[in-house]
């Protein structure tokens, strides 16, 4: 500042104080003699305002300021100690997570144990090389479906994720086109700049926006830009040539930008005009230059085939490099020398990352190898064979490597089951829809629906993830939950591994080259077909067992055998025969509705299936009670149990296929017992630990009692109608071997891996869910192989019992060595599938739908089609040169094609009609169809079917003079052998009488006979014409006009002047211009009462008169260019056709895709640019309902009025699944809620079906709501014990507490789906609802988890 001069004569100026901002006061010392400085002092001197800034004094004002915050005092004073606030204050601090990354790190390089040199180190450890590599190349999934970096989200998502989160992105989409960003068209074409510049509206408003940017009037500027021709396309044989067009907006923008826009125009113009010509909307192609173009495409498409032809070639000779003569190759799926790798294994494998106490199978090795390698392998062998051991080595691998592997089944006993098997093993945890036990374990197994979720979801848990152990794979033949197994493999990302293990099918190489095609990575296919323990088959009849298969071979003796002792029976014991089958007509007495169906429907289904009997005695009401059955029912299995234990056969599994046959059947062996003291008193320790965590009540259930009885006599029982902690008591009591007769449905064969020495079938046949129906091969083989233990069985045993009669040969035959059933996609929509997809722009449902195994043979042939298109679009078009003129031979082939169309549906019906052969008489002008079936004929009925001739008599004039034959004579001139070289018509003074045209008819009468040889040819009036016998198809139209007929003349003396005279007729009728006459009116004269075929009458009417005055019509080259324009037709329908087939639209669930979004965009969950709204991001929360239904529930808010004990009640129906209950006794505010849930089911149904979905909406609404325990889960809610709501209904107690523990996990979504909607009564309400059914009996831990 200006120097200010002071009172006293003291400089100073006025300044800022450093950080502060403060105006100071700082003394300017004049410069003066050394003499006079001291003298000139003041005598008082002011000190500054502030003090000098320095370094130190700026450091500590920022770290007072910035770097030690303090809390606010008005808010966090001493008076206010005691204030809370409602929400979490620190959730709120956007604080990053983690600091920024660096760009790069070190990381070692992985290398093949046999790859790697010798150790040099003291300890003859493996040193790894370390590189330094770029972090996104090491973070997988950082783009994951988009154009920027995926962020880490928040540590409560990192497990189960969000549905704000964006999913993974898919491995194997790298290259689909679906993950590039997709731009409008008048973005790519151009448009909107132009109108832009033009001055018209901006496009302002982004899709799914209401509101745009309000940017005023813009002016408009004089543009002009070029036009190049795109050089990419000259690859691409396109029919559209706009599409080879691309414009280059560079000079446009910069035009626009610069302040000199005018003059850079014009500059632009000038320049331009030496380069190309000037800007037009289509720019001018010399004519010259378009063949020269054309040719250079051509040539560059058959390069491109031939080259690809080529590759193929050297491919499938072996020549393109792959020196690998081991390797077996089937697509994506690839099979090795597993012999060669089992020698070499301590070689390729010195280091392994667990060892096991036995020698390993071959198959077992090849896998081991391939996970060392980081492959993925697909593992088929039989049950028992040692599959898990892969799964284990992955576990050890995963530790190794410190990153996550995890272990998906599909039931949750089986998730229980290996968490506590590999808990001695490795860092476990364990993911089900009630349990989360130490999520941050490196070894997590989990349903696959959890996975699923996950990978929807977003959890960033994905990046950490190495290996997914799919076990149990043949379950994608599952109707219900096989879909979860493809949309988890389609989602998985690219760094994640595979190891499929499997029971033996006939196409694993099939699904594993659709996984391999799917991920673009290749899968080693290995296993074995020889079971550890074989098995042999045997037939129980009449206490014999008789051998039908060992060894997979097939044994007829034992057939014949079992037969022989059925015929010797019967032959001894015929008066028992009539007795044993009196029982069935009272089958249907019993109080269980669906045993009731089932025991009815085995009597009439099943001649020889045992459980027919038994089912028929057991609920017969005529003469028999449940003693009866019982007593039947034990002579019975006593009889086998005797049997198998003399021969050392037990313990056994009997599959029964139905709940209550179980339970029934072990009651029924109430005098038998197979323990020995010491084991009675192991079964007695073990209950008692076991139910000890139960409360008093519930450990007097009659359940739990009646099995802790029968279990202290070595007799168990197992299905889905049990408590999960009393089946999981059997399961464990079974594998201790203390339990001797196991009665089991077929979910222990596929949920517990418990082996026996022997298994028993009850019976072949089974009921599944829709109708009875044999056993299938692989349910055969599934069940069968749990007999025989590994390393103490030398074989295992299975029986089928045979009561009344012997199965035939040929049924045993396919059912114990038929084929396994194979690997089919049960691939469908889903609501909540379709708007996960939805949320992230880049991934599409067509992709989901493309890389489905139901699409996978289609895809895969899609190479082979764009090759066939390239060729075909490659062929020179065919051209038509018209002698009239311009051709109009493809709008008359049209016209043809439908014409015919409409006369094939109409035909038929019109002919056959009596009302039609009424018209048909003598002298009615037709149009027949003619023998090149290219032109259609007039003319005239000369006789009528008769008993003689059942065809019709008729003459049609032909556009061509035929040749002469030798019963055609040419009436008119000179007999001439060569027709082509015209006629000419005599003079009328030197015709023959016979050579004139009469015009009175003969006299006499005729005899009706036909002289003339049929067909008869001859020519008339300069046109030929033909008689001969038609049958009624082949009449097209029954023209109005009649003309008179003499029939003697024309069939009896063959005059040719009668010939001549009603040519002569035939062709005055259409002296008006039209080929034929009017047809009759369908509806006066043809009584047609059908309107659509009223309608295609007419249309077919007009088309052949439209036809009859086309140029083409009686044309010369007709046939020729109506052969040409066939081919024509034919080459761009299969360039339509194949375009079809390569593009979405042929996706066979793609008329589903497009019904289901309409029905997302009526309810509110998309809008029209398919950006999901908020009750699609409630729909996605919506897991164990159906999510439509809750959705729409949750909106409408139907739960307003209910307690949370009503809420919770009512929630039941949405994860309830048995069809068939007792009525629930409801009260009047539950009754009203019910209803106005099923009429909301209703609606939906409706509305899906008017979409044109295959949906029913009373079947919708009843497969999806089920009512019936609705009484049971309010009075549970409300505190009541579980004995007493047990007797409430009839559905089994297992099936309760199933339903009790789905609807926690629904109490979960609500609540979630609540926060997102902000509804904070229905968060409480859900929250409260949650509470009261957690307790007791129904929550209790797994005994698999805690241990007893």
């Amino acid at each position: 500042m200006n120097r200010v001069q002071a009172g006293n004569e003291l400089a100073f100026r006025v300044g800022f104080s450093g950080h502060g901002g403060h105006l100071r006061v700082e003394p300017l010392y004049t410069v003066e003699s050394s003499d006079d400085a001291v003298n000139s002092l003041p005598d008082f001197v002011s000190p500054p305002a502030f003090p000098k800034e320095t370094k130190e004094s700026i450091k500590e004002h920022i770290e007072e300021k910035y770097l030690l915050p303090r809390l606010e005092p008005d808010q966090f004073s001493a008076e206010k100690a005691e204030n809370q606030w409602d929400f979490d204050w620190f959730s709120r601090v956007k604080v990053p997570l983690q600091p920024s990354l660096p760009r790069s790190v070190v990381v070692p390089t992985w290398e093949l144990p046999f790859r790697r040199q010798k150790p040099d180190t003291e300890n003859g450890a493996w040193e790894p090389k370390s590189v330094e590599v770029d972090l996104s190349e090491q973070m997988y999934g950082d783009q994951d479906s988009g154009f920027f970096p995926r962020m880490v989200g928040p540590p409560k998502d990192f497990l189960r994720g969000s549905v704000n989160n964006r999913p993974f992105r898919p491995g194997g989409l790298e290259d689909s086109q679906s993950s590039e960003r997709i731009l409008p068209d008048g973005v790519c074409n151009g448009q909107w700049v132009q109108e832009v510049l033009n001055g018209g509206p901006a496009q302002t408003v982004p899709p799914s926006f209401k509101q745009s940017l309000d940017l005023g009037d813009l002016m408009p500027y004089p543009q002009k830009w070029n036009v190049y021709e795109d050089q990419s396309s000259h690859g691409k044989a396109s029919d559209e040539k706009s599409s080879k067009l691309s414009i280059q907006f560079d000079d446009l923008f910069k035009s626009v930008l610069e302040e000199d826009a005018f003059s850079e125009l014009e500059g632009d113009d000038r320049s331009a005009g030496s380069e190309s010509p000037k800007a037009e909307p289509e720019p001018e192609v010399s004519e010259s230059s378009e063949p020269t173009k054309r040719t250079e495409t051509d040539t560059t498409v058959l390069d491109e085939i031939l080259s690809s032809a080529k590759t193929a070639i050297l491919a499938e000779e072996g020549i393109t490099g792959n020196n690998d003569k081991q390797l077996r190759k089937e697509g994506w799926a690839t099979k090795g020398d597993t012999q060669d790798i089992a020698d070499r294994f301590d070689e390729l494998v010195p280091d392994m990352a667990m060892e096991f106490p036995f020698e390993l199978d071959i198959f077992q090795k090849e896998a081991i190898y391939c996970l060392e390698k980081g492959e993925s392998v697909f593992v088929a062998a039989h049950t028992s064979a040692g599959k898990t051991v892969v799964a284990e080595y992955a576990f050890a691998l995963a530790t190794k490597h410190c990153t996550r592997a995890v272990y998906t089944a599909p039931i949750k006993t089986i998730s229980n089951q290996k968490y506590r098997d590999f808990c001695g093993k490795f860092d476990v945890g364990l993911l089900t829809g009630d349990v989360s036990i130490r999520p941050e374990a490196s070894c997590l197994i989990m349903t696959t629906e959890i996975l699923r979720s996950m990978l929807y979801r977003g959890a960033d848990i994905i990046r950490d993830i190495e290996w997914v152990i799919f076990d149990e794979v043949h379950y994608v033949n599952d109707v219900e939950r096989g879909v979860v197994w493809e949309e988890v493999i389609i989602m998985l990302p690219r760094h994640i591994n595979f190891v499929m293990l499997s029971a033996t099918v006939p196409n694993t190489f099939e699904f594993a080259d659709w996984i391999g095609r799917t991920k673009q990575k290749e899968i080693r296919v290995t296993g074995t077909t020889k079971r550890p323990v074989p098995l042999e088959h045997c037939l129980f009849y009449s206490g014999e067992l008789y051998k039908v298969c060992e060894n997979e071979i097939f044994l007829s003796k034992g057939i014949k055998d079992a037969k022989d002792s059925h015929k010797k029976k019967n032959s001894t014991a015929v008066s028992v025969g009539p007795k044993q089958h009196t029982g069935p007509s009272g089958a249907h007495q019993d109080g269980n509705k669906s045993q009731k169906h089932e025991a009815h429907s085995r009597g009439k289904q099943n001649k020889h299936s045992g459980v027919k009997d038994l089912g028929k005695s057991s609920y017969g009401g005529s003469g028999q009670n449940n003693g009866a059955f019982r007593r039947s029912a034990a002579s019975n299995w006593l009889l086998l149990i005797k049997k198998l234990s003399k021969t050392s056969l037990l313990p056994v599994v009997v599959f029964c296929f139905s709940k209550n046959y179980c339970d029934r059947c072990a009651d029924a062996l109430t005098g038998t017992d197979l323990t020995s003291s010491s084991e009675k008193s192991e079964i007695r320790v073990f209950c008692d630990k076991a139910f000890s965590r139960l409360k008093g009540s519930d450990r007097n259930l009659p359940q739990v009692l009646r099995v802790q009885s029968l279990l202290h006599r070595g007799i168990g029982v197992h299905h889905a109608g049990l408590l999960p902690i009393v089946k999981e008591v059997v399961e464990m009591l079974f594998c201790r071997g203390v339990i001797k007769v196991l009665f089991s449905t077929e979910t222990f064969a596929m949920g517990v891996n418990a082996p026996a020495r022997t298994v028993v079938f009850d019976a072949l046949r089974k009921f599944d869910g829709k109708e009875f129906r044999q056993l299938l091969p692989g349910e055969y083989t599934q069940m069968a192989g749990r007999a025989g233990r590994r390393g103490l069985d030398k074989t295992g045993t299975v029986v089928v019992m045979c009561r009344d009669e012997v199965p035939d040969e040929s049924d045993l035959r396919r059912i114990i060595v038929g084929s396994a059933t194979r690997l089919e996609s049960q691939f469908r929509l889903t609501y909540i599938m379709i708007l996960h997809l939805l949320r992230v722009e880049e991934l599409k449902v067509e992709d989901m739908l493309k890389r489905s195994f139901a699409e996978f043979h289609a895809q895969k042939k899609l190479p082979e089609k764009q090759q066939l298109l390239m060729l075909k679009r490659s062929l020179p078009v065919k051209t038509i040169e018209c002698i009239k003129g311009e051709p109009a031979i493809e709008d008359y082939f049209d016209m043809y094609m439908e014409a015919n169309e409409c006369n094939s549906r109409m035909s038929e019906a019109v002919m056959q009609s009596p009302y039609a052969q009424n018209h048909l008489v003598k002298g009615r002008v037709v149009v027949m169809k003619s023998g090149t079936g290219i032109d259609n004929l007039l003319g005239v009925v000369l006789k009528p079917p008769s008993t003689s001739n059942r065809q019709y008599v008729v003459l049609v004039i032909k556009t061509e003079i035929p040749s002469p034959e030798p019963n055609m004579v040419i009436s008119i001139g000179k007999k001439s052998s060569d027709p082509s070289q015209g006629f000419y018509i005599a003079p009328k003074s030197k015709r023959g009488f016979e050579d004139e045209f009469y015009s009175k008819a003969s006299s006499r009468k005729g005899t009706g006979a036909i002289n003339i040889e049929l067909p008869y040819h001859g020519v008339a009036a300069g046109v030929g014409y033909e008689v001969k016998g038609f049958d009624n198809k082949e009449f097209l139209c029954i023209c109005v006009s009649k003309i008179k007929i003499d029939d003697v003349r024309l069939l009896e003396d063959g005059n040719k002047a009668a010939f001549s005279q009603t040519v002569q007729e035939l062709l005055n009728l259409k002296s008006d211009g039209n080929k034929y006459p009017p047809a009759l009116d369908p509806v006066k004269d043809l009584k047609l009462k059908d309107a659509e075929l009223v309608e295609t009458y007419y249309r077919w009417t007009n088309l052949l008169q439209k036809m009859s005055m086309n140029k083409c019509h009686g044309c010369v080259k007709l046939e020729e260019h109506m052969k040409l324009a066939r081919e024509i037709k034919k080459h761009k329908k299969d360039l339509t056709d194949l375009e079809f087939q390569m593009s979405d639209e042929a996706l066979l669930q793609m008329p589903a895709f497009q019904g289901r979004i309409d029905v997302l965009k009526k309810i509110g969950c998309i809008d029209d640019d398919l950006v999901v709204q908020i009750k699609g991001r409630v729909a996605c929360e919506m897991n164990s309902g159906e999510e439509l239904i809750c959705t729409v529930c949750l909106f409408e808010n139907q739960f307003e009025d209910l307690e949370p004990e009503e809420a919770v009640a009512i929630m039941s129906a949405f994860v309830f699944q048995q069809k068939n209950t007792s009525a629930p006794t409801l009260t009047p505010k539950l009754a009203k809620a019910k209803q106005r849930l099923y009429d909301t089911a209703i609606r939906l149904g409706e509305l899906q079906a008017g979409y044109n979905l295959q949906i029913d909406p009373e079947e919708y609404a009843q497969e999806n709501l089920k009512f019936g325990l609705v009484e049971v889960v309010y009075e549970w809610a409300k505190g009541t014990p579980f004995a007493e709501i047990c007797e409430l209904t009839d559905v089994p107690e297992g099936l309760i507490v199933r339903t009790i523990v789905r609807l926690d996990e629904t109490c979960r979504e609500f609540k979630n789906a609540a926060a997102i909607m902000g509804n904070s009564g229905l968060h409480k309400k859900m929250d409260s609802a949650s509470n009261a059914i957690k307790r007791d009996i129904v929550f209790a831990a797994s005994l698999y988890v805690t241990g007893v």
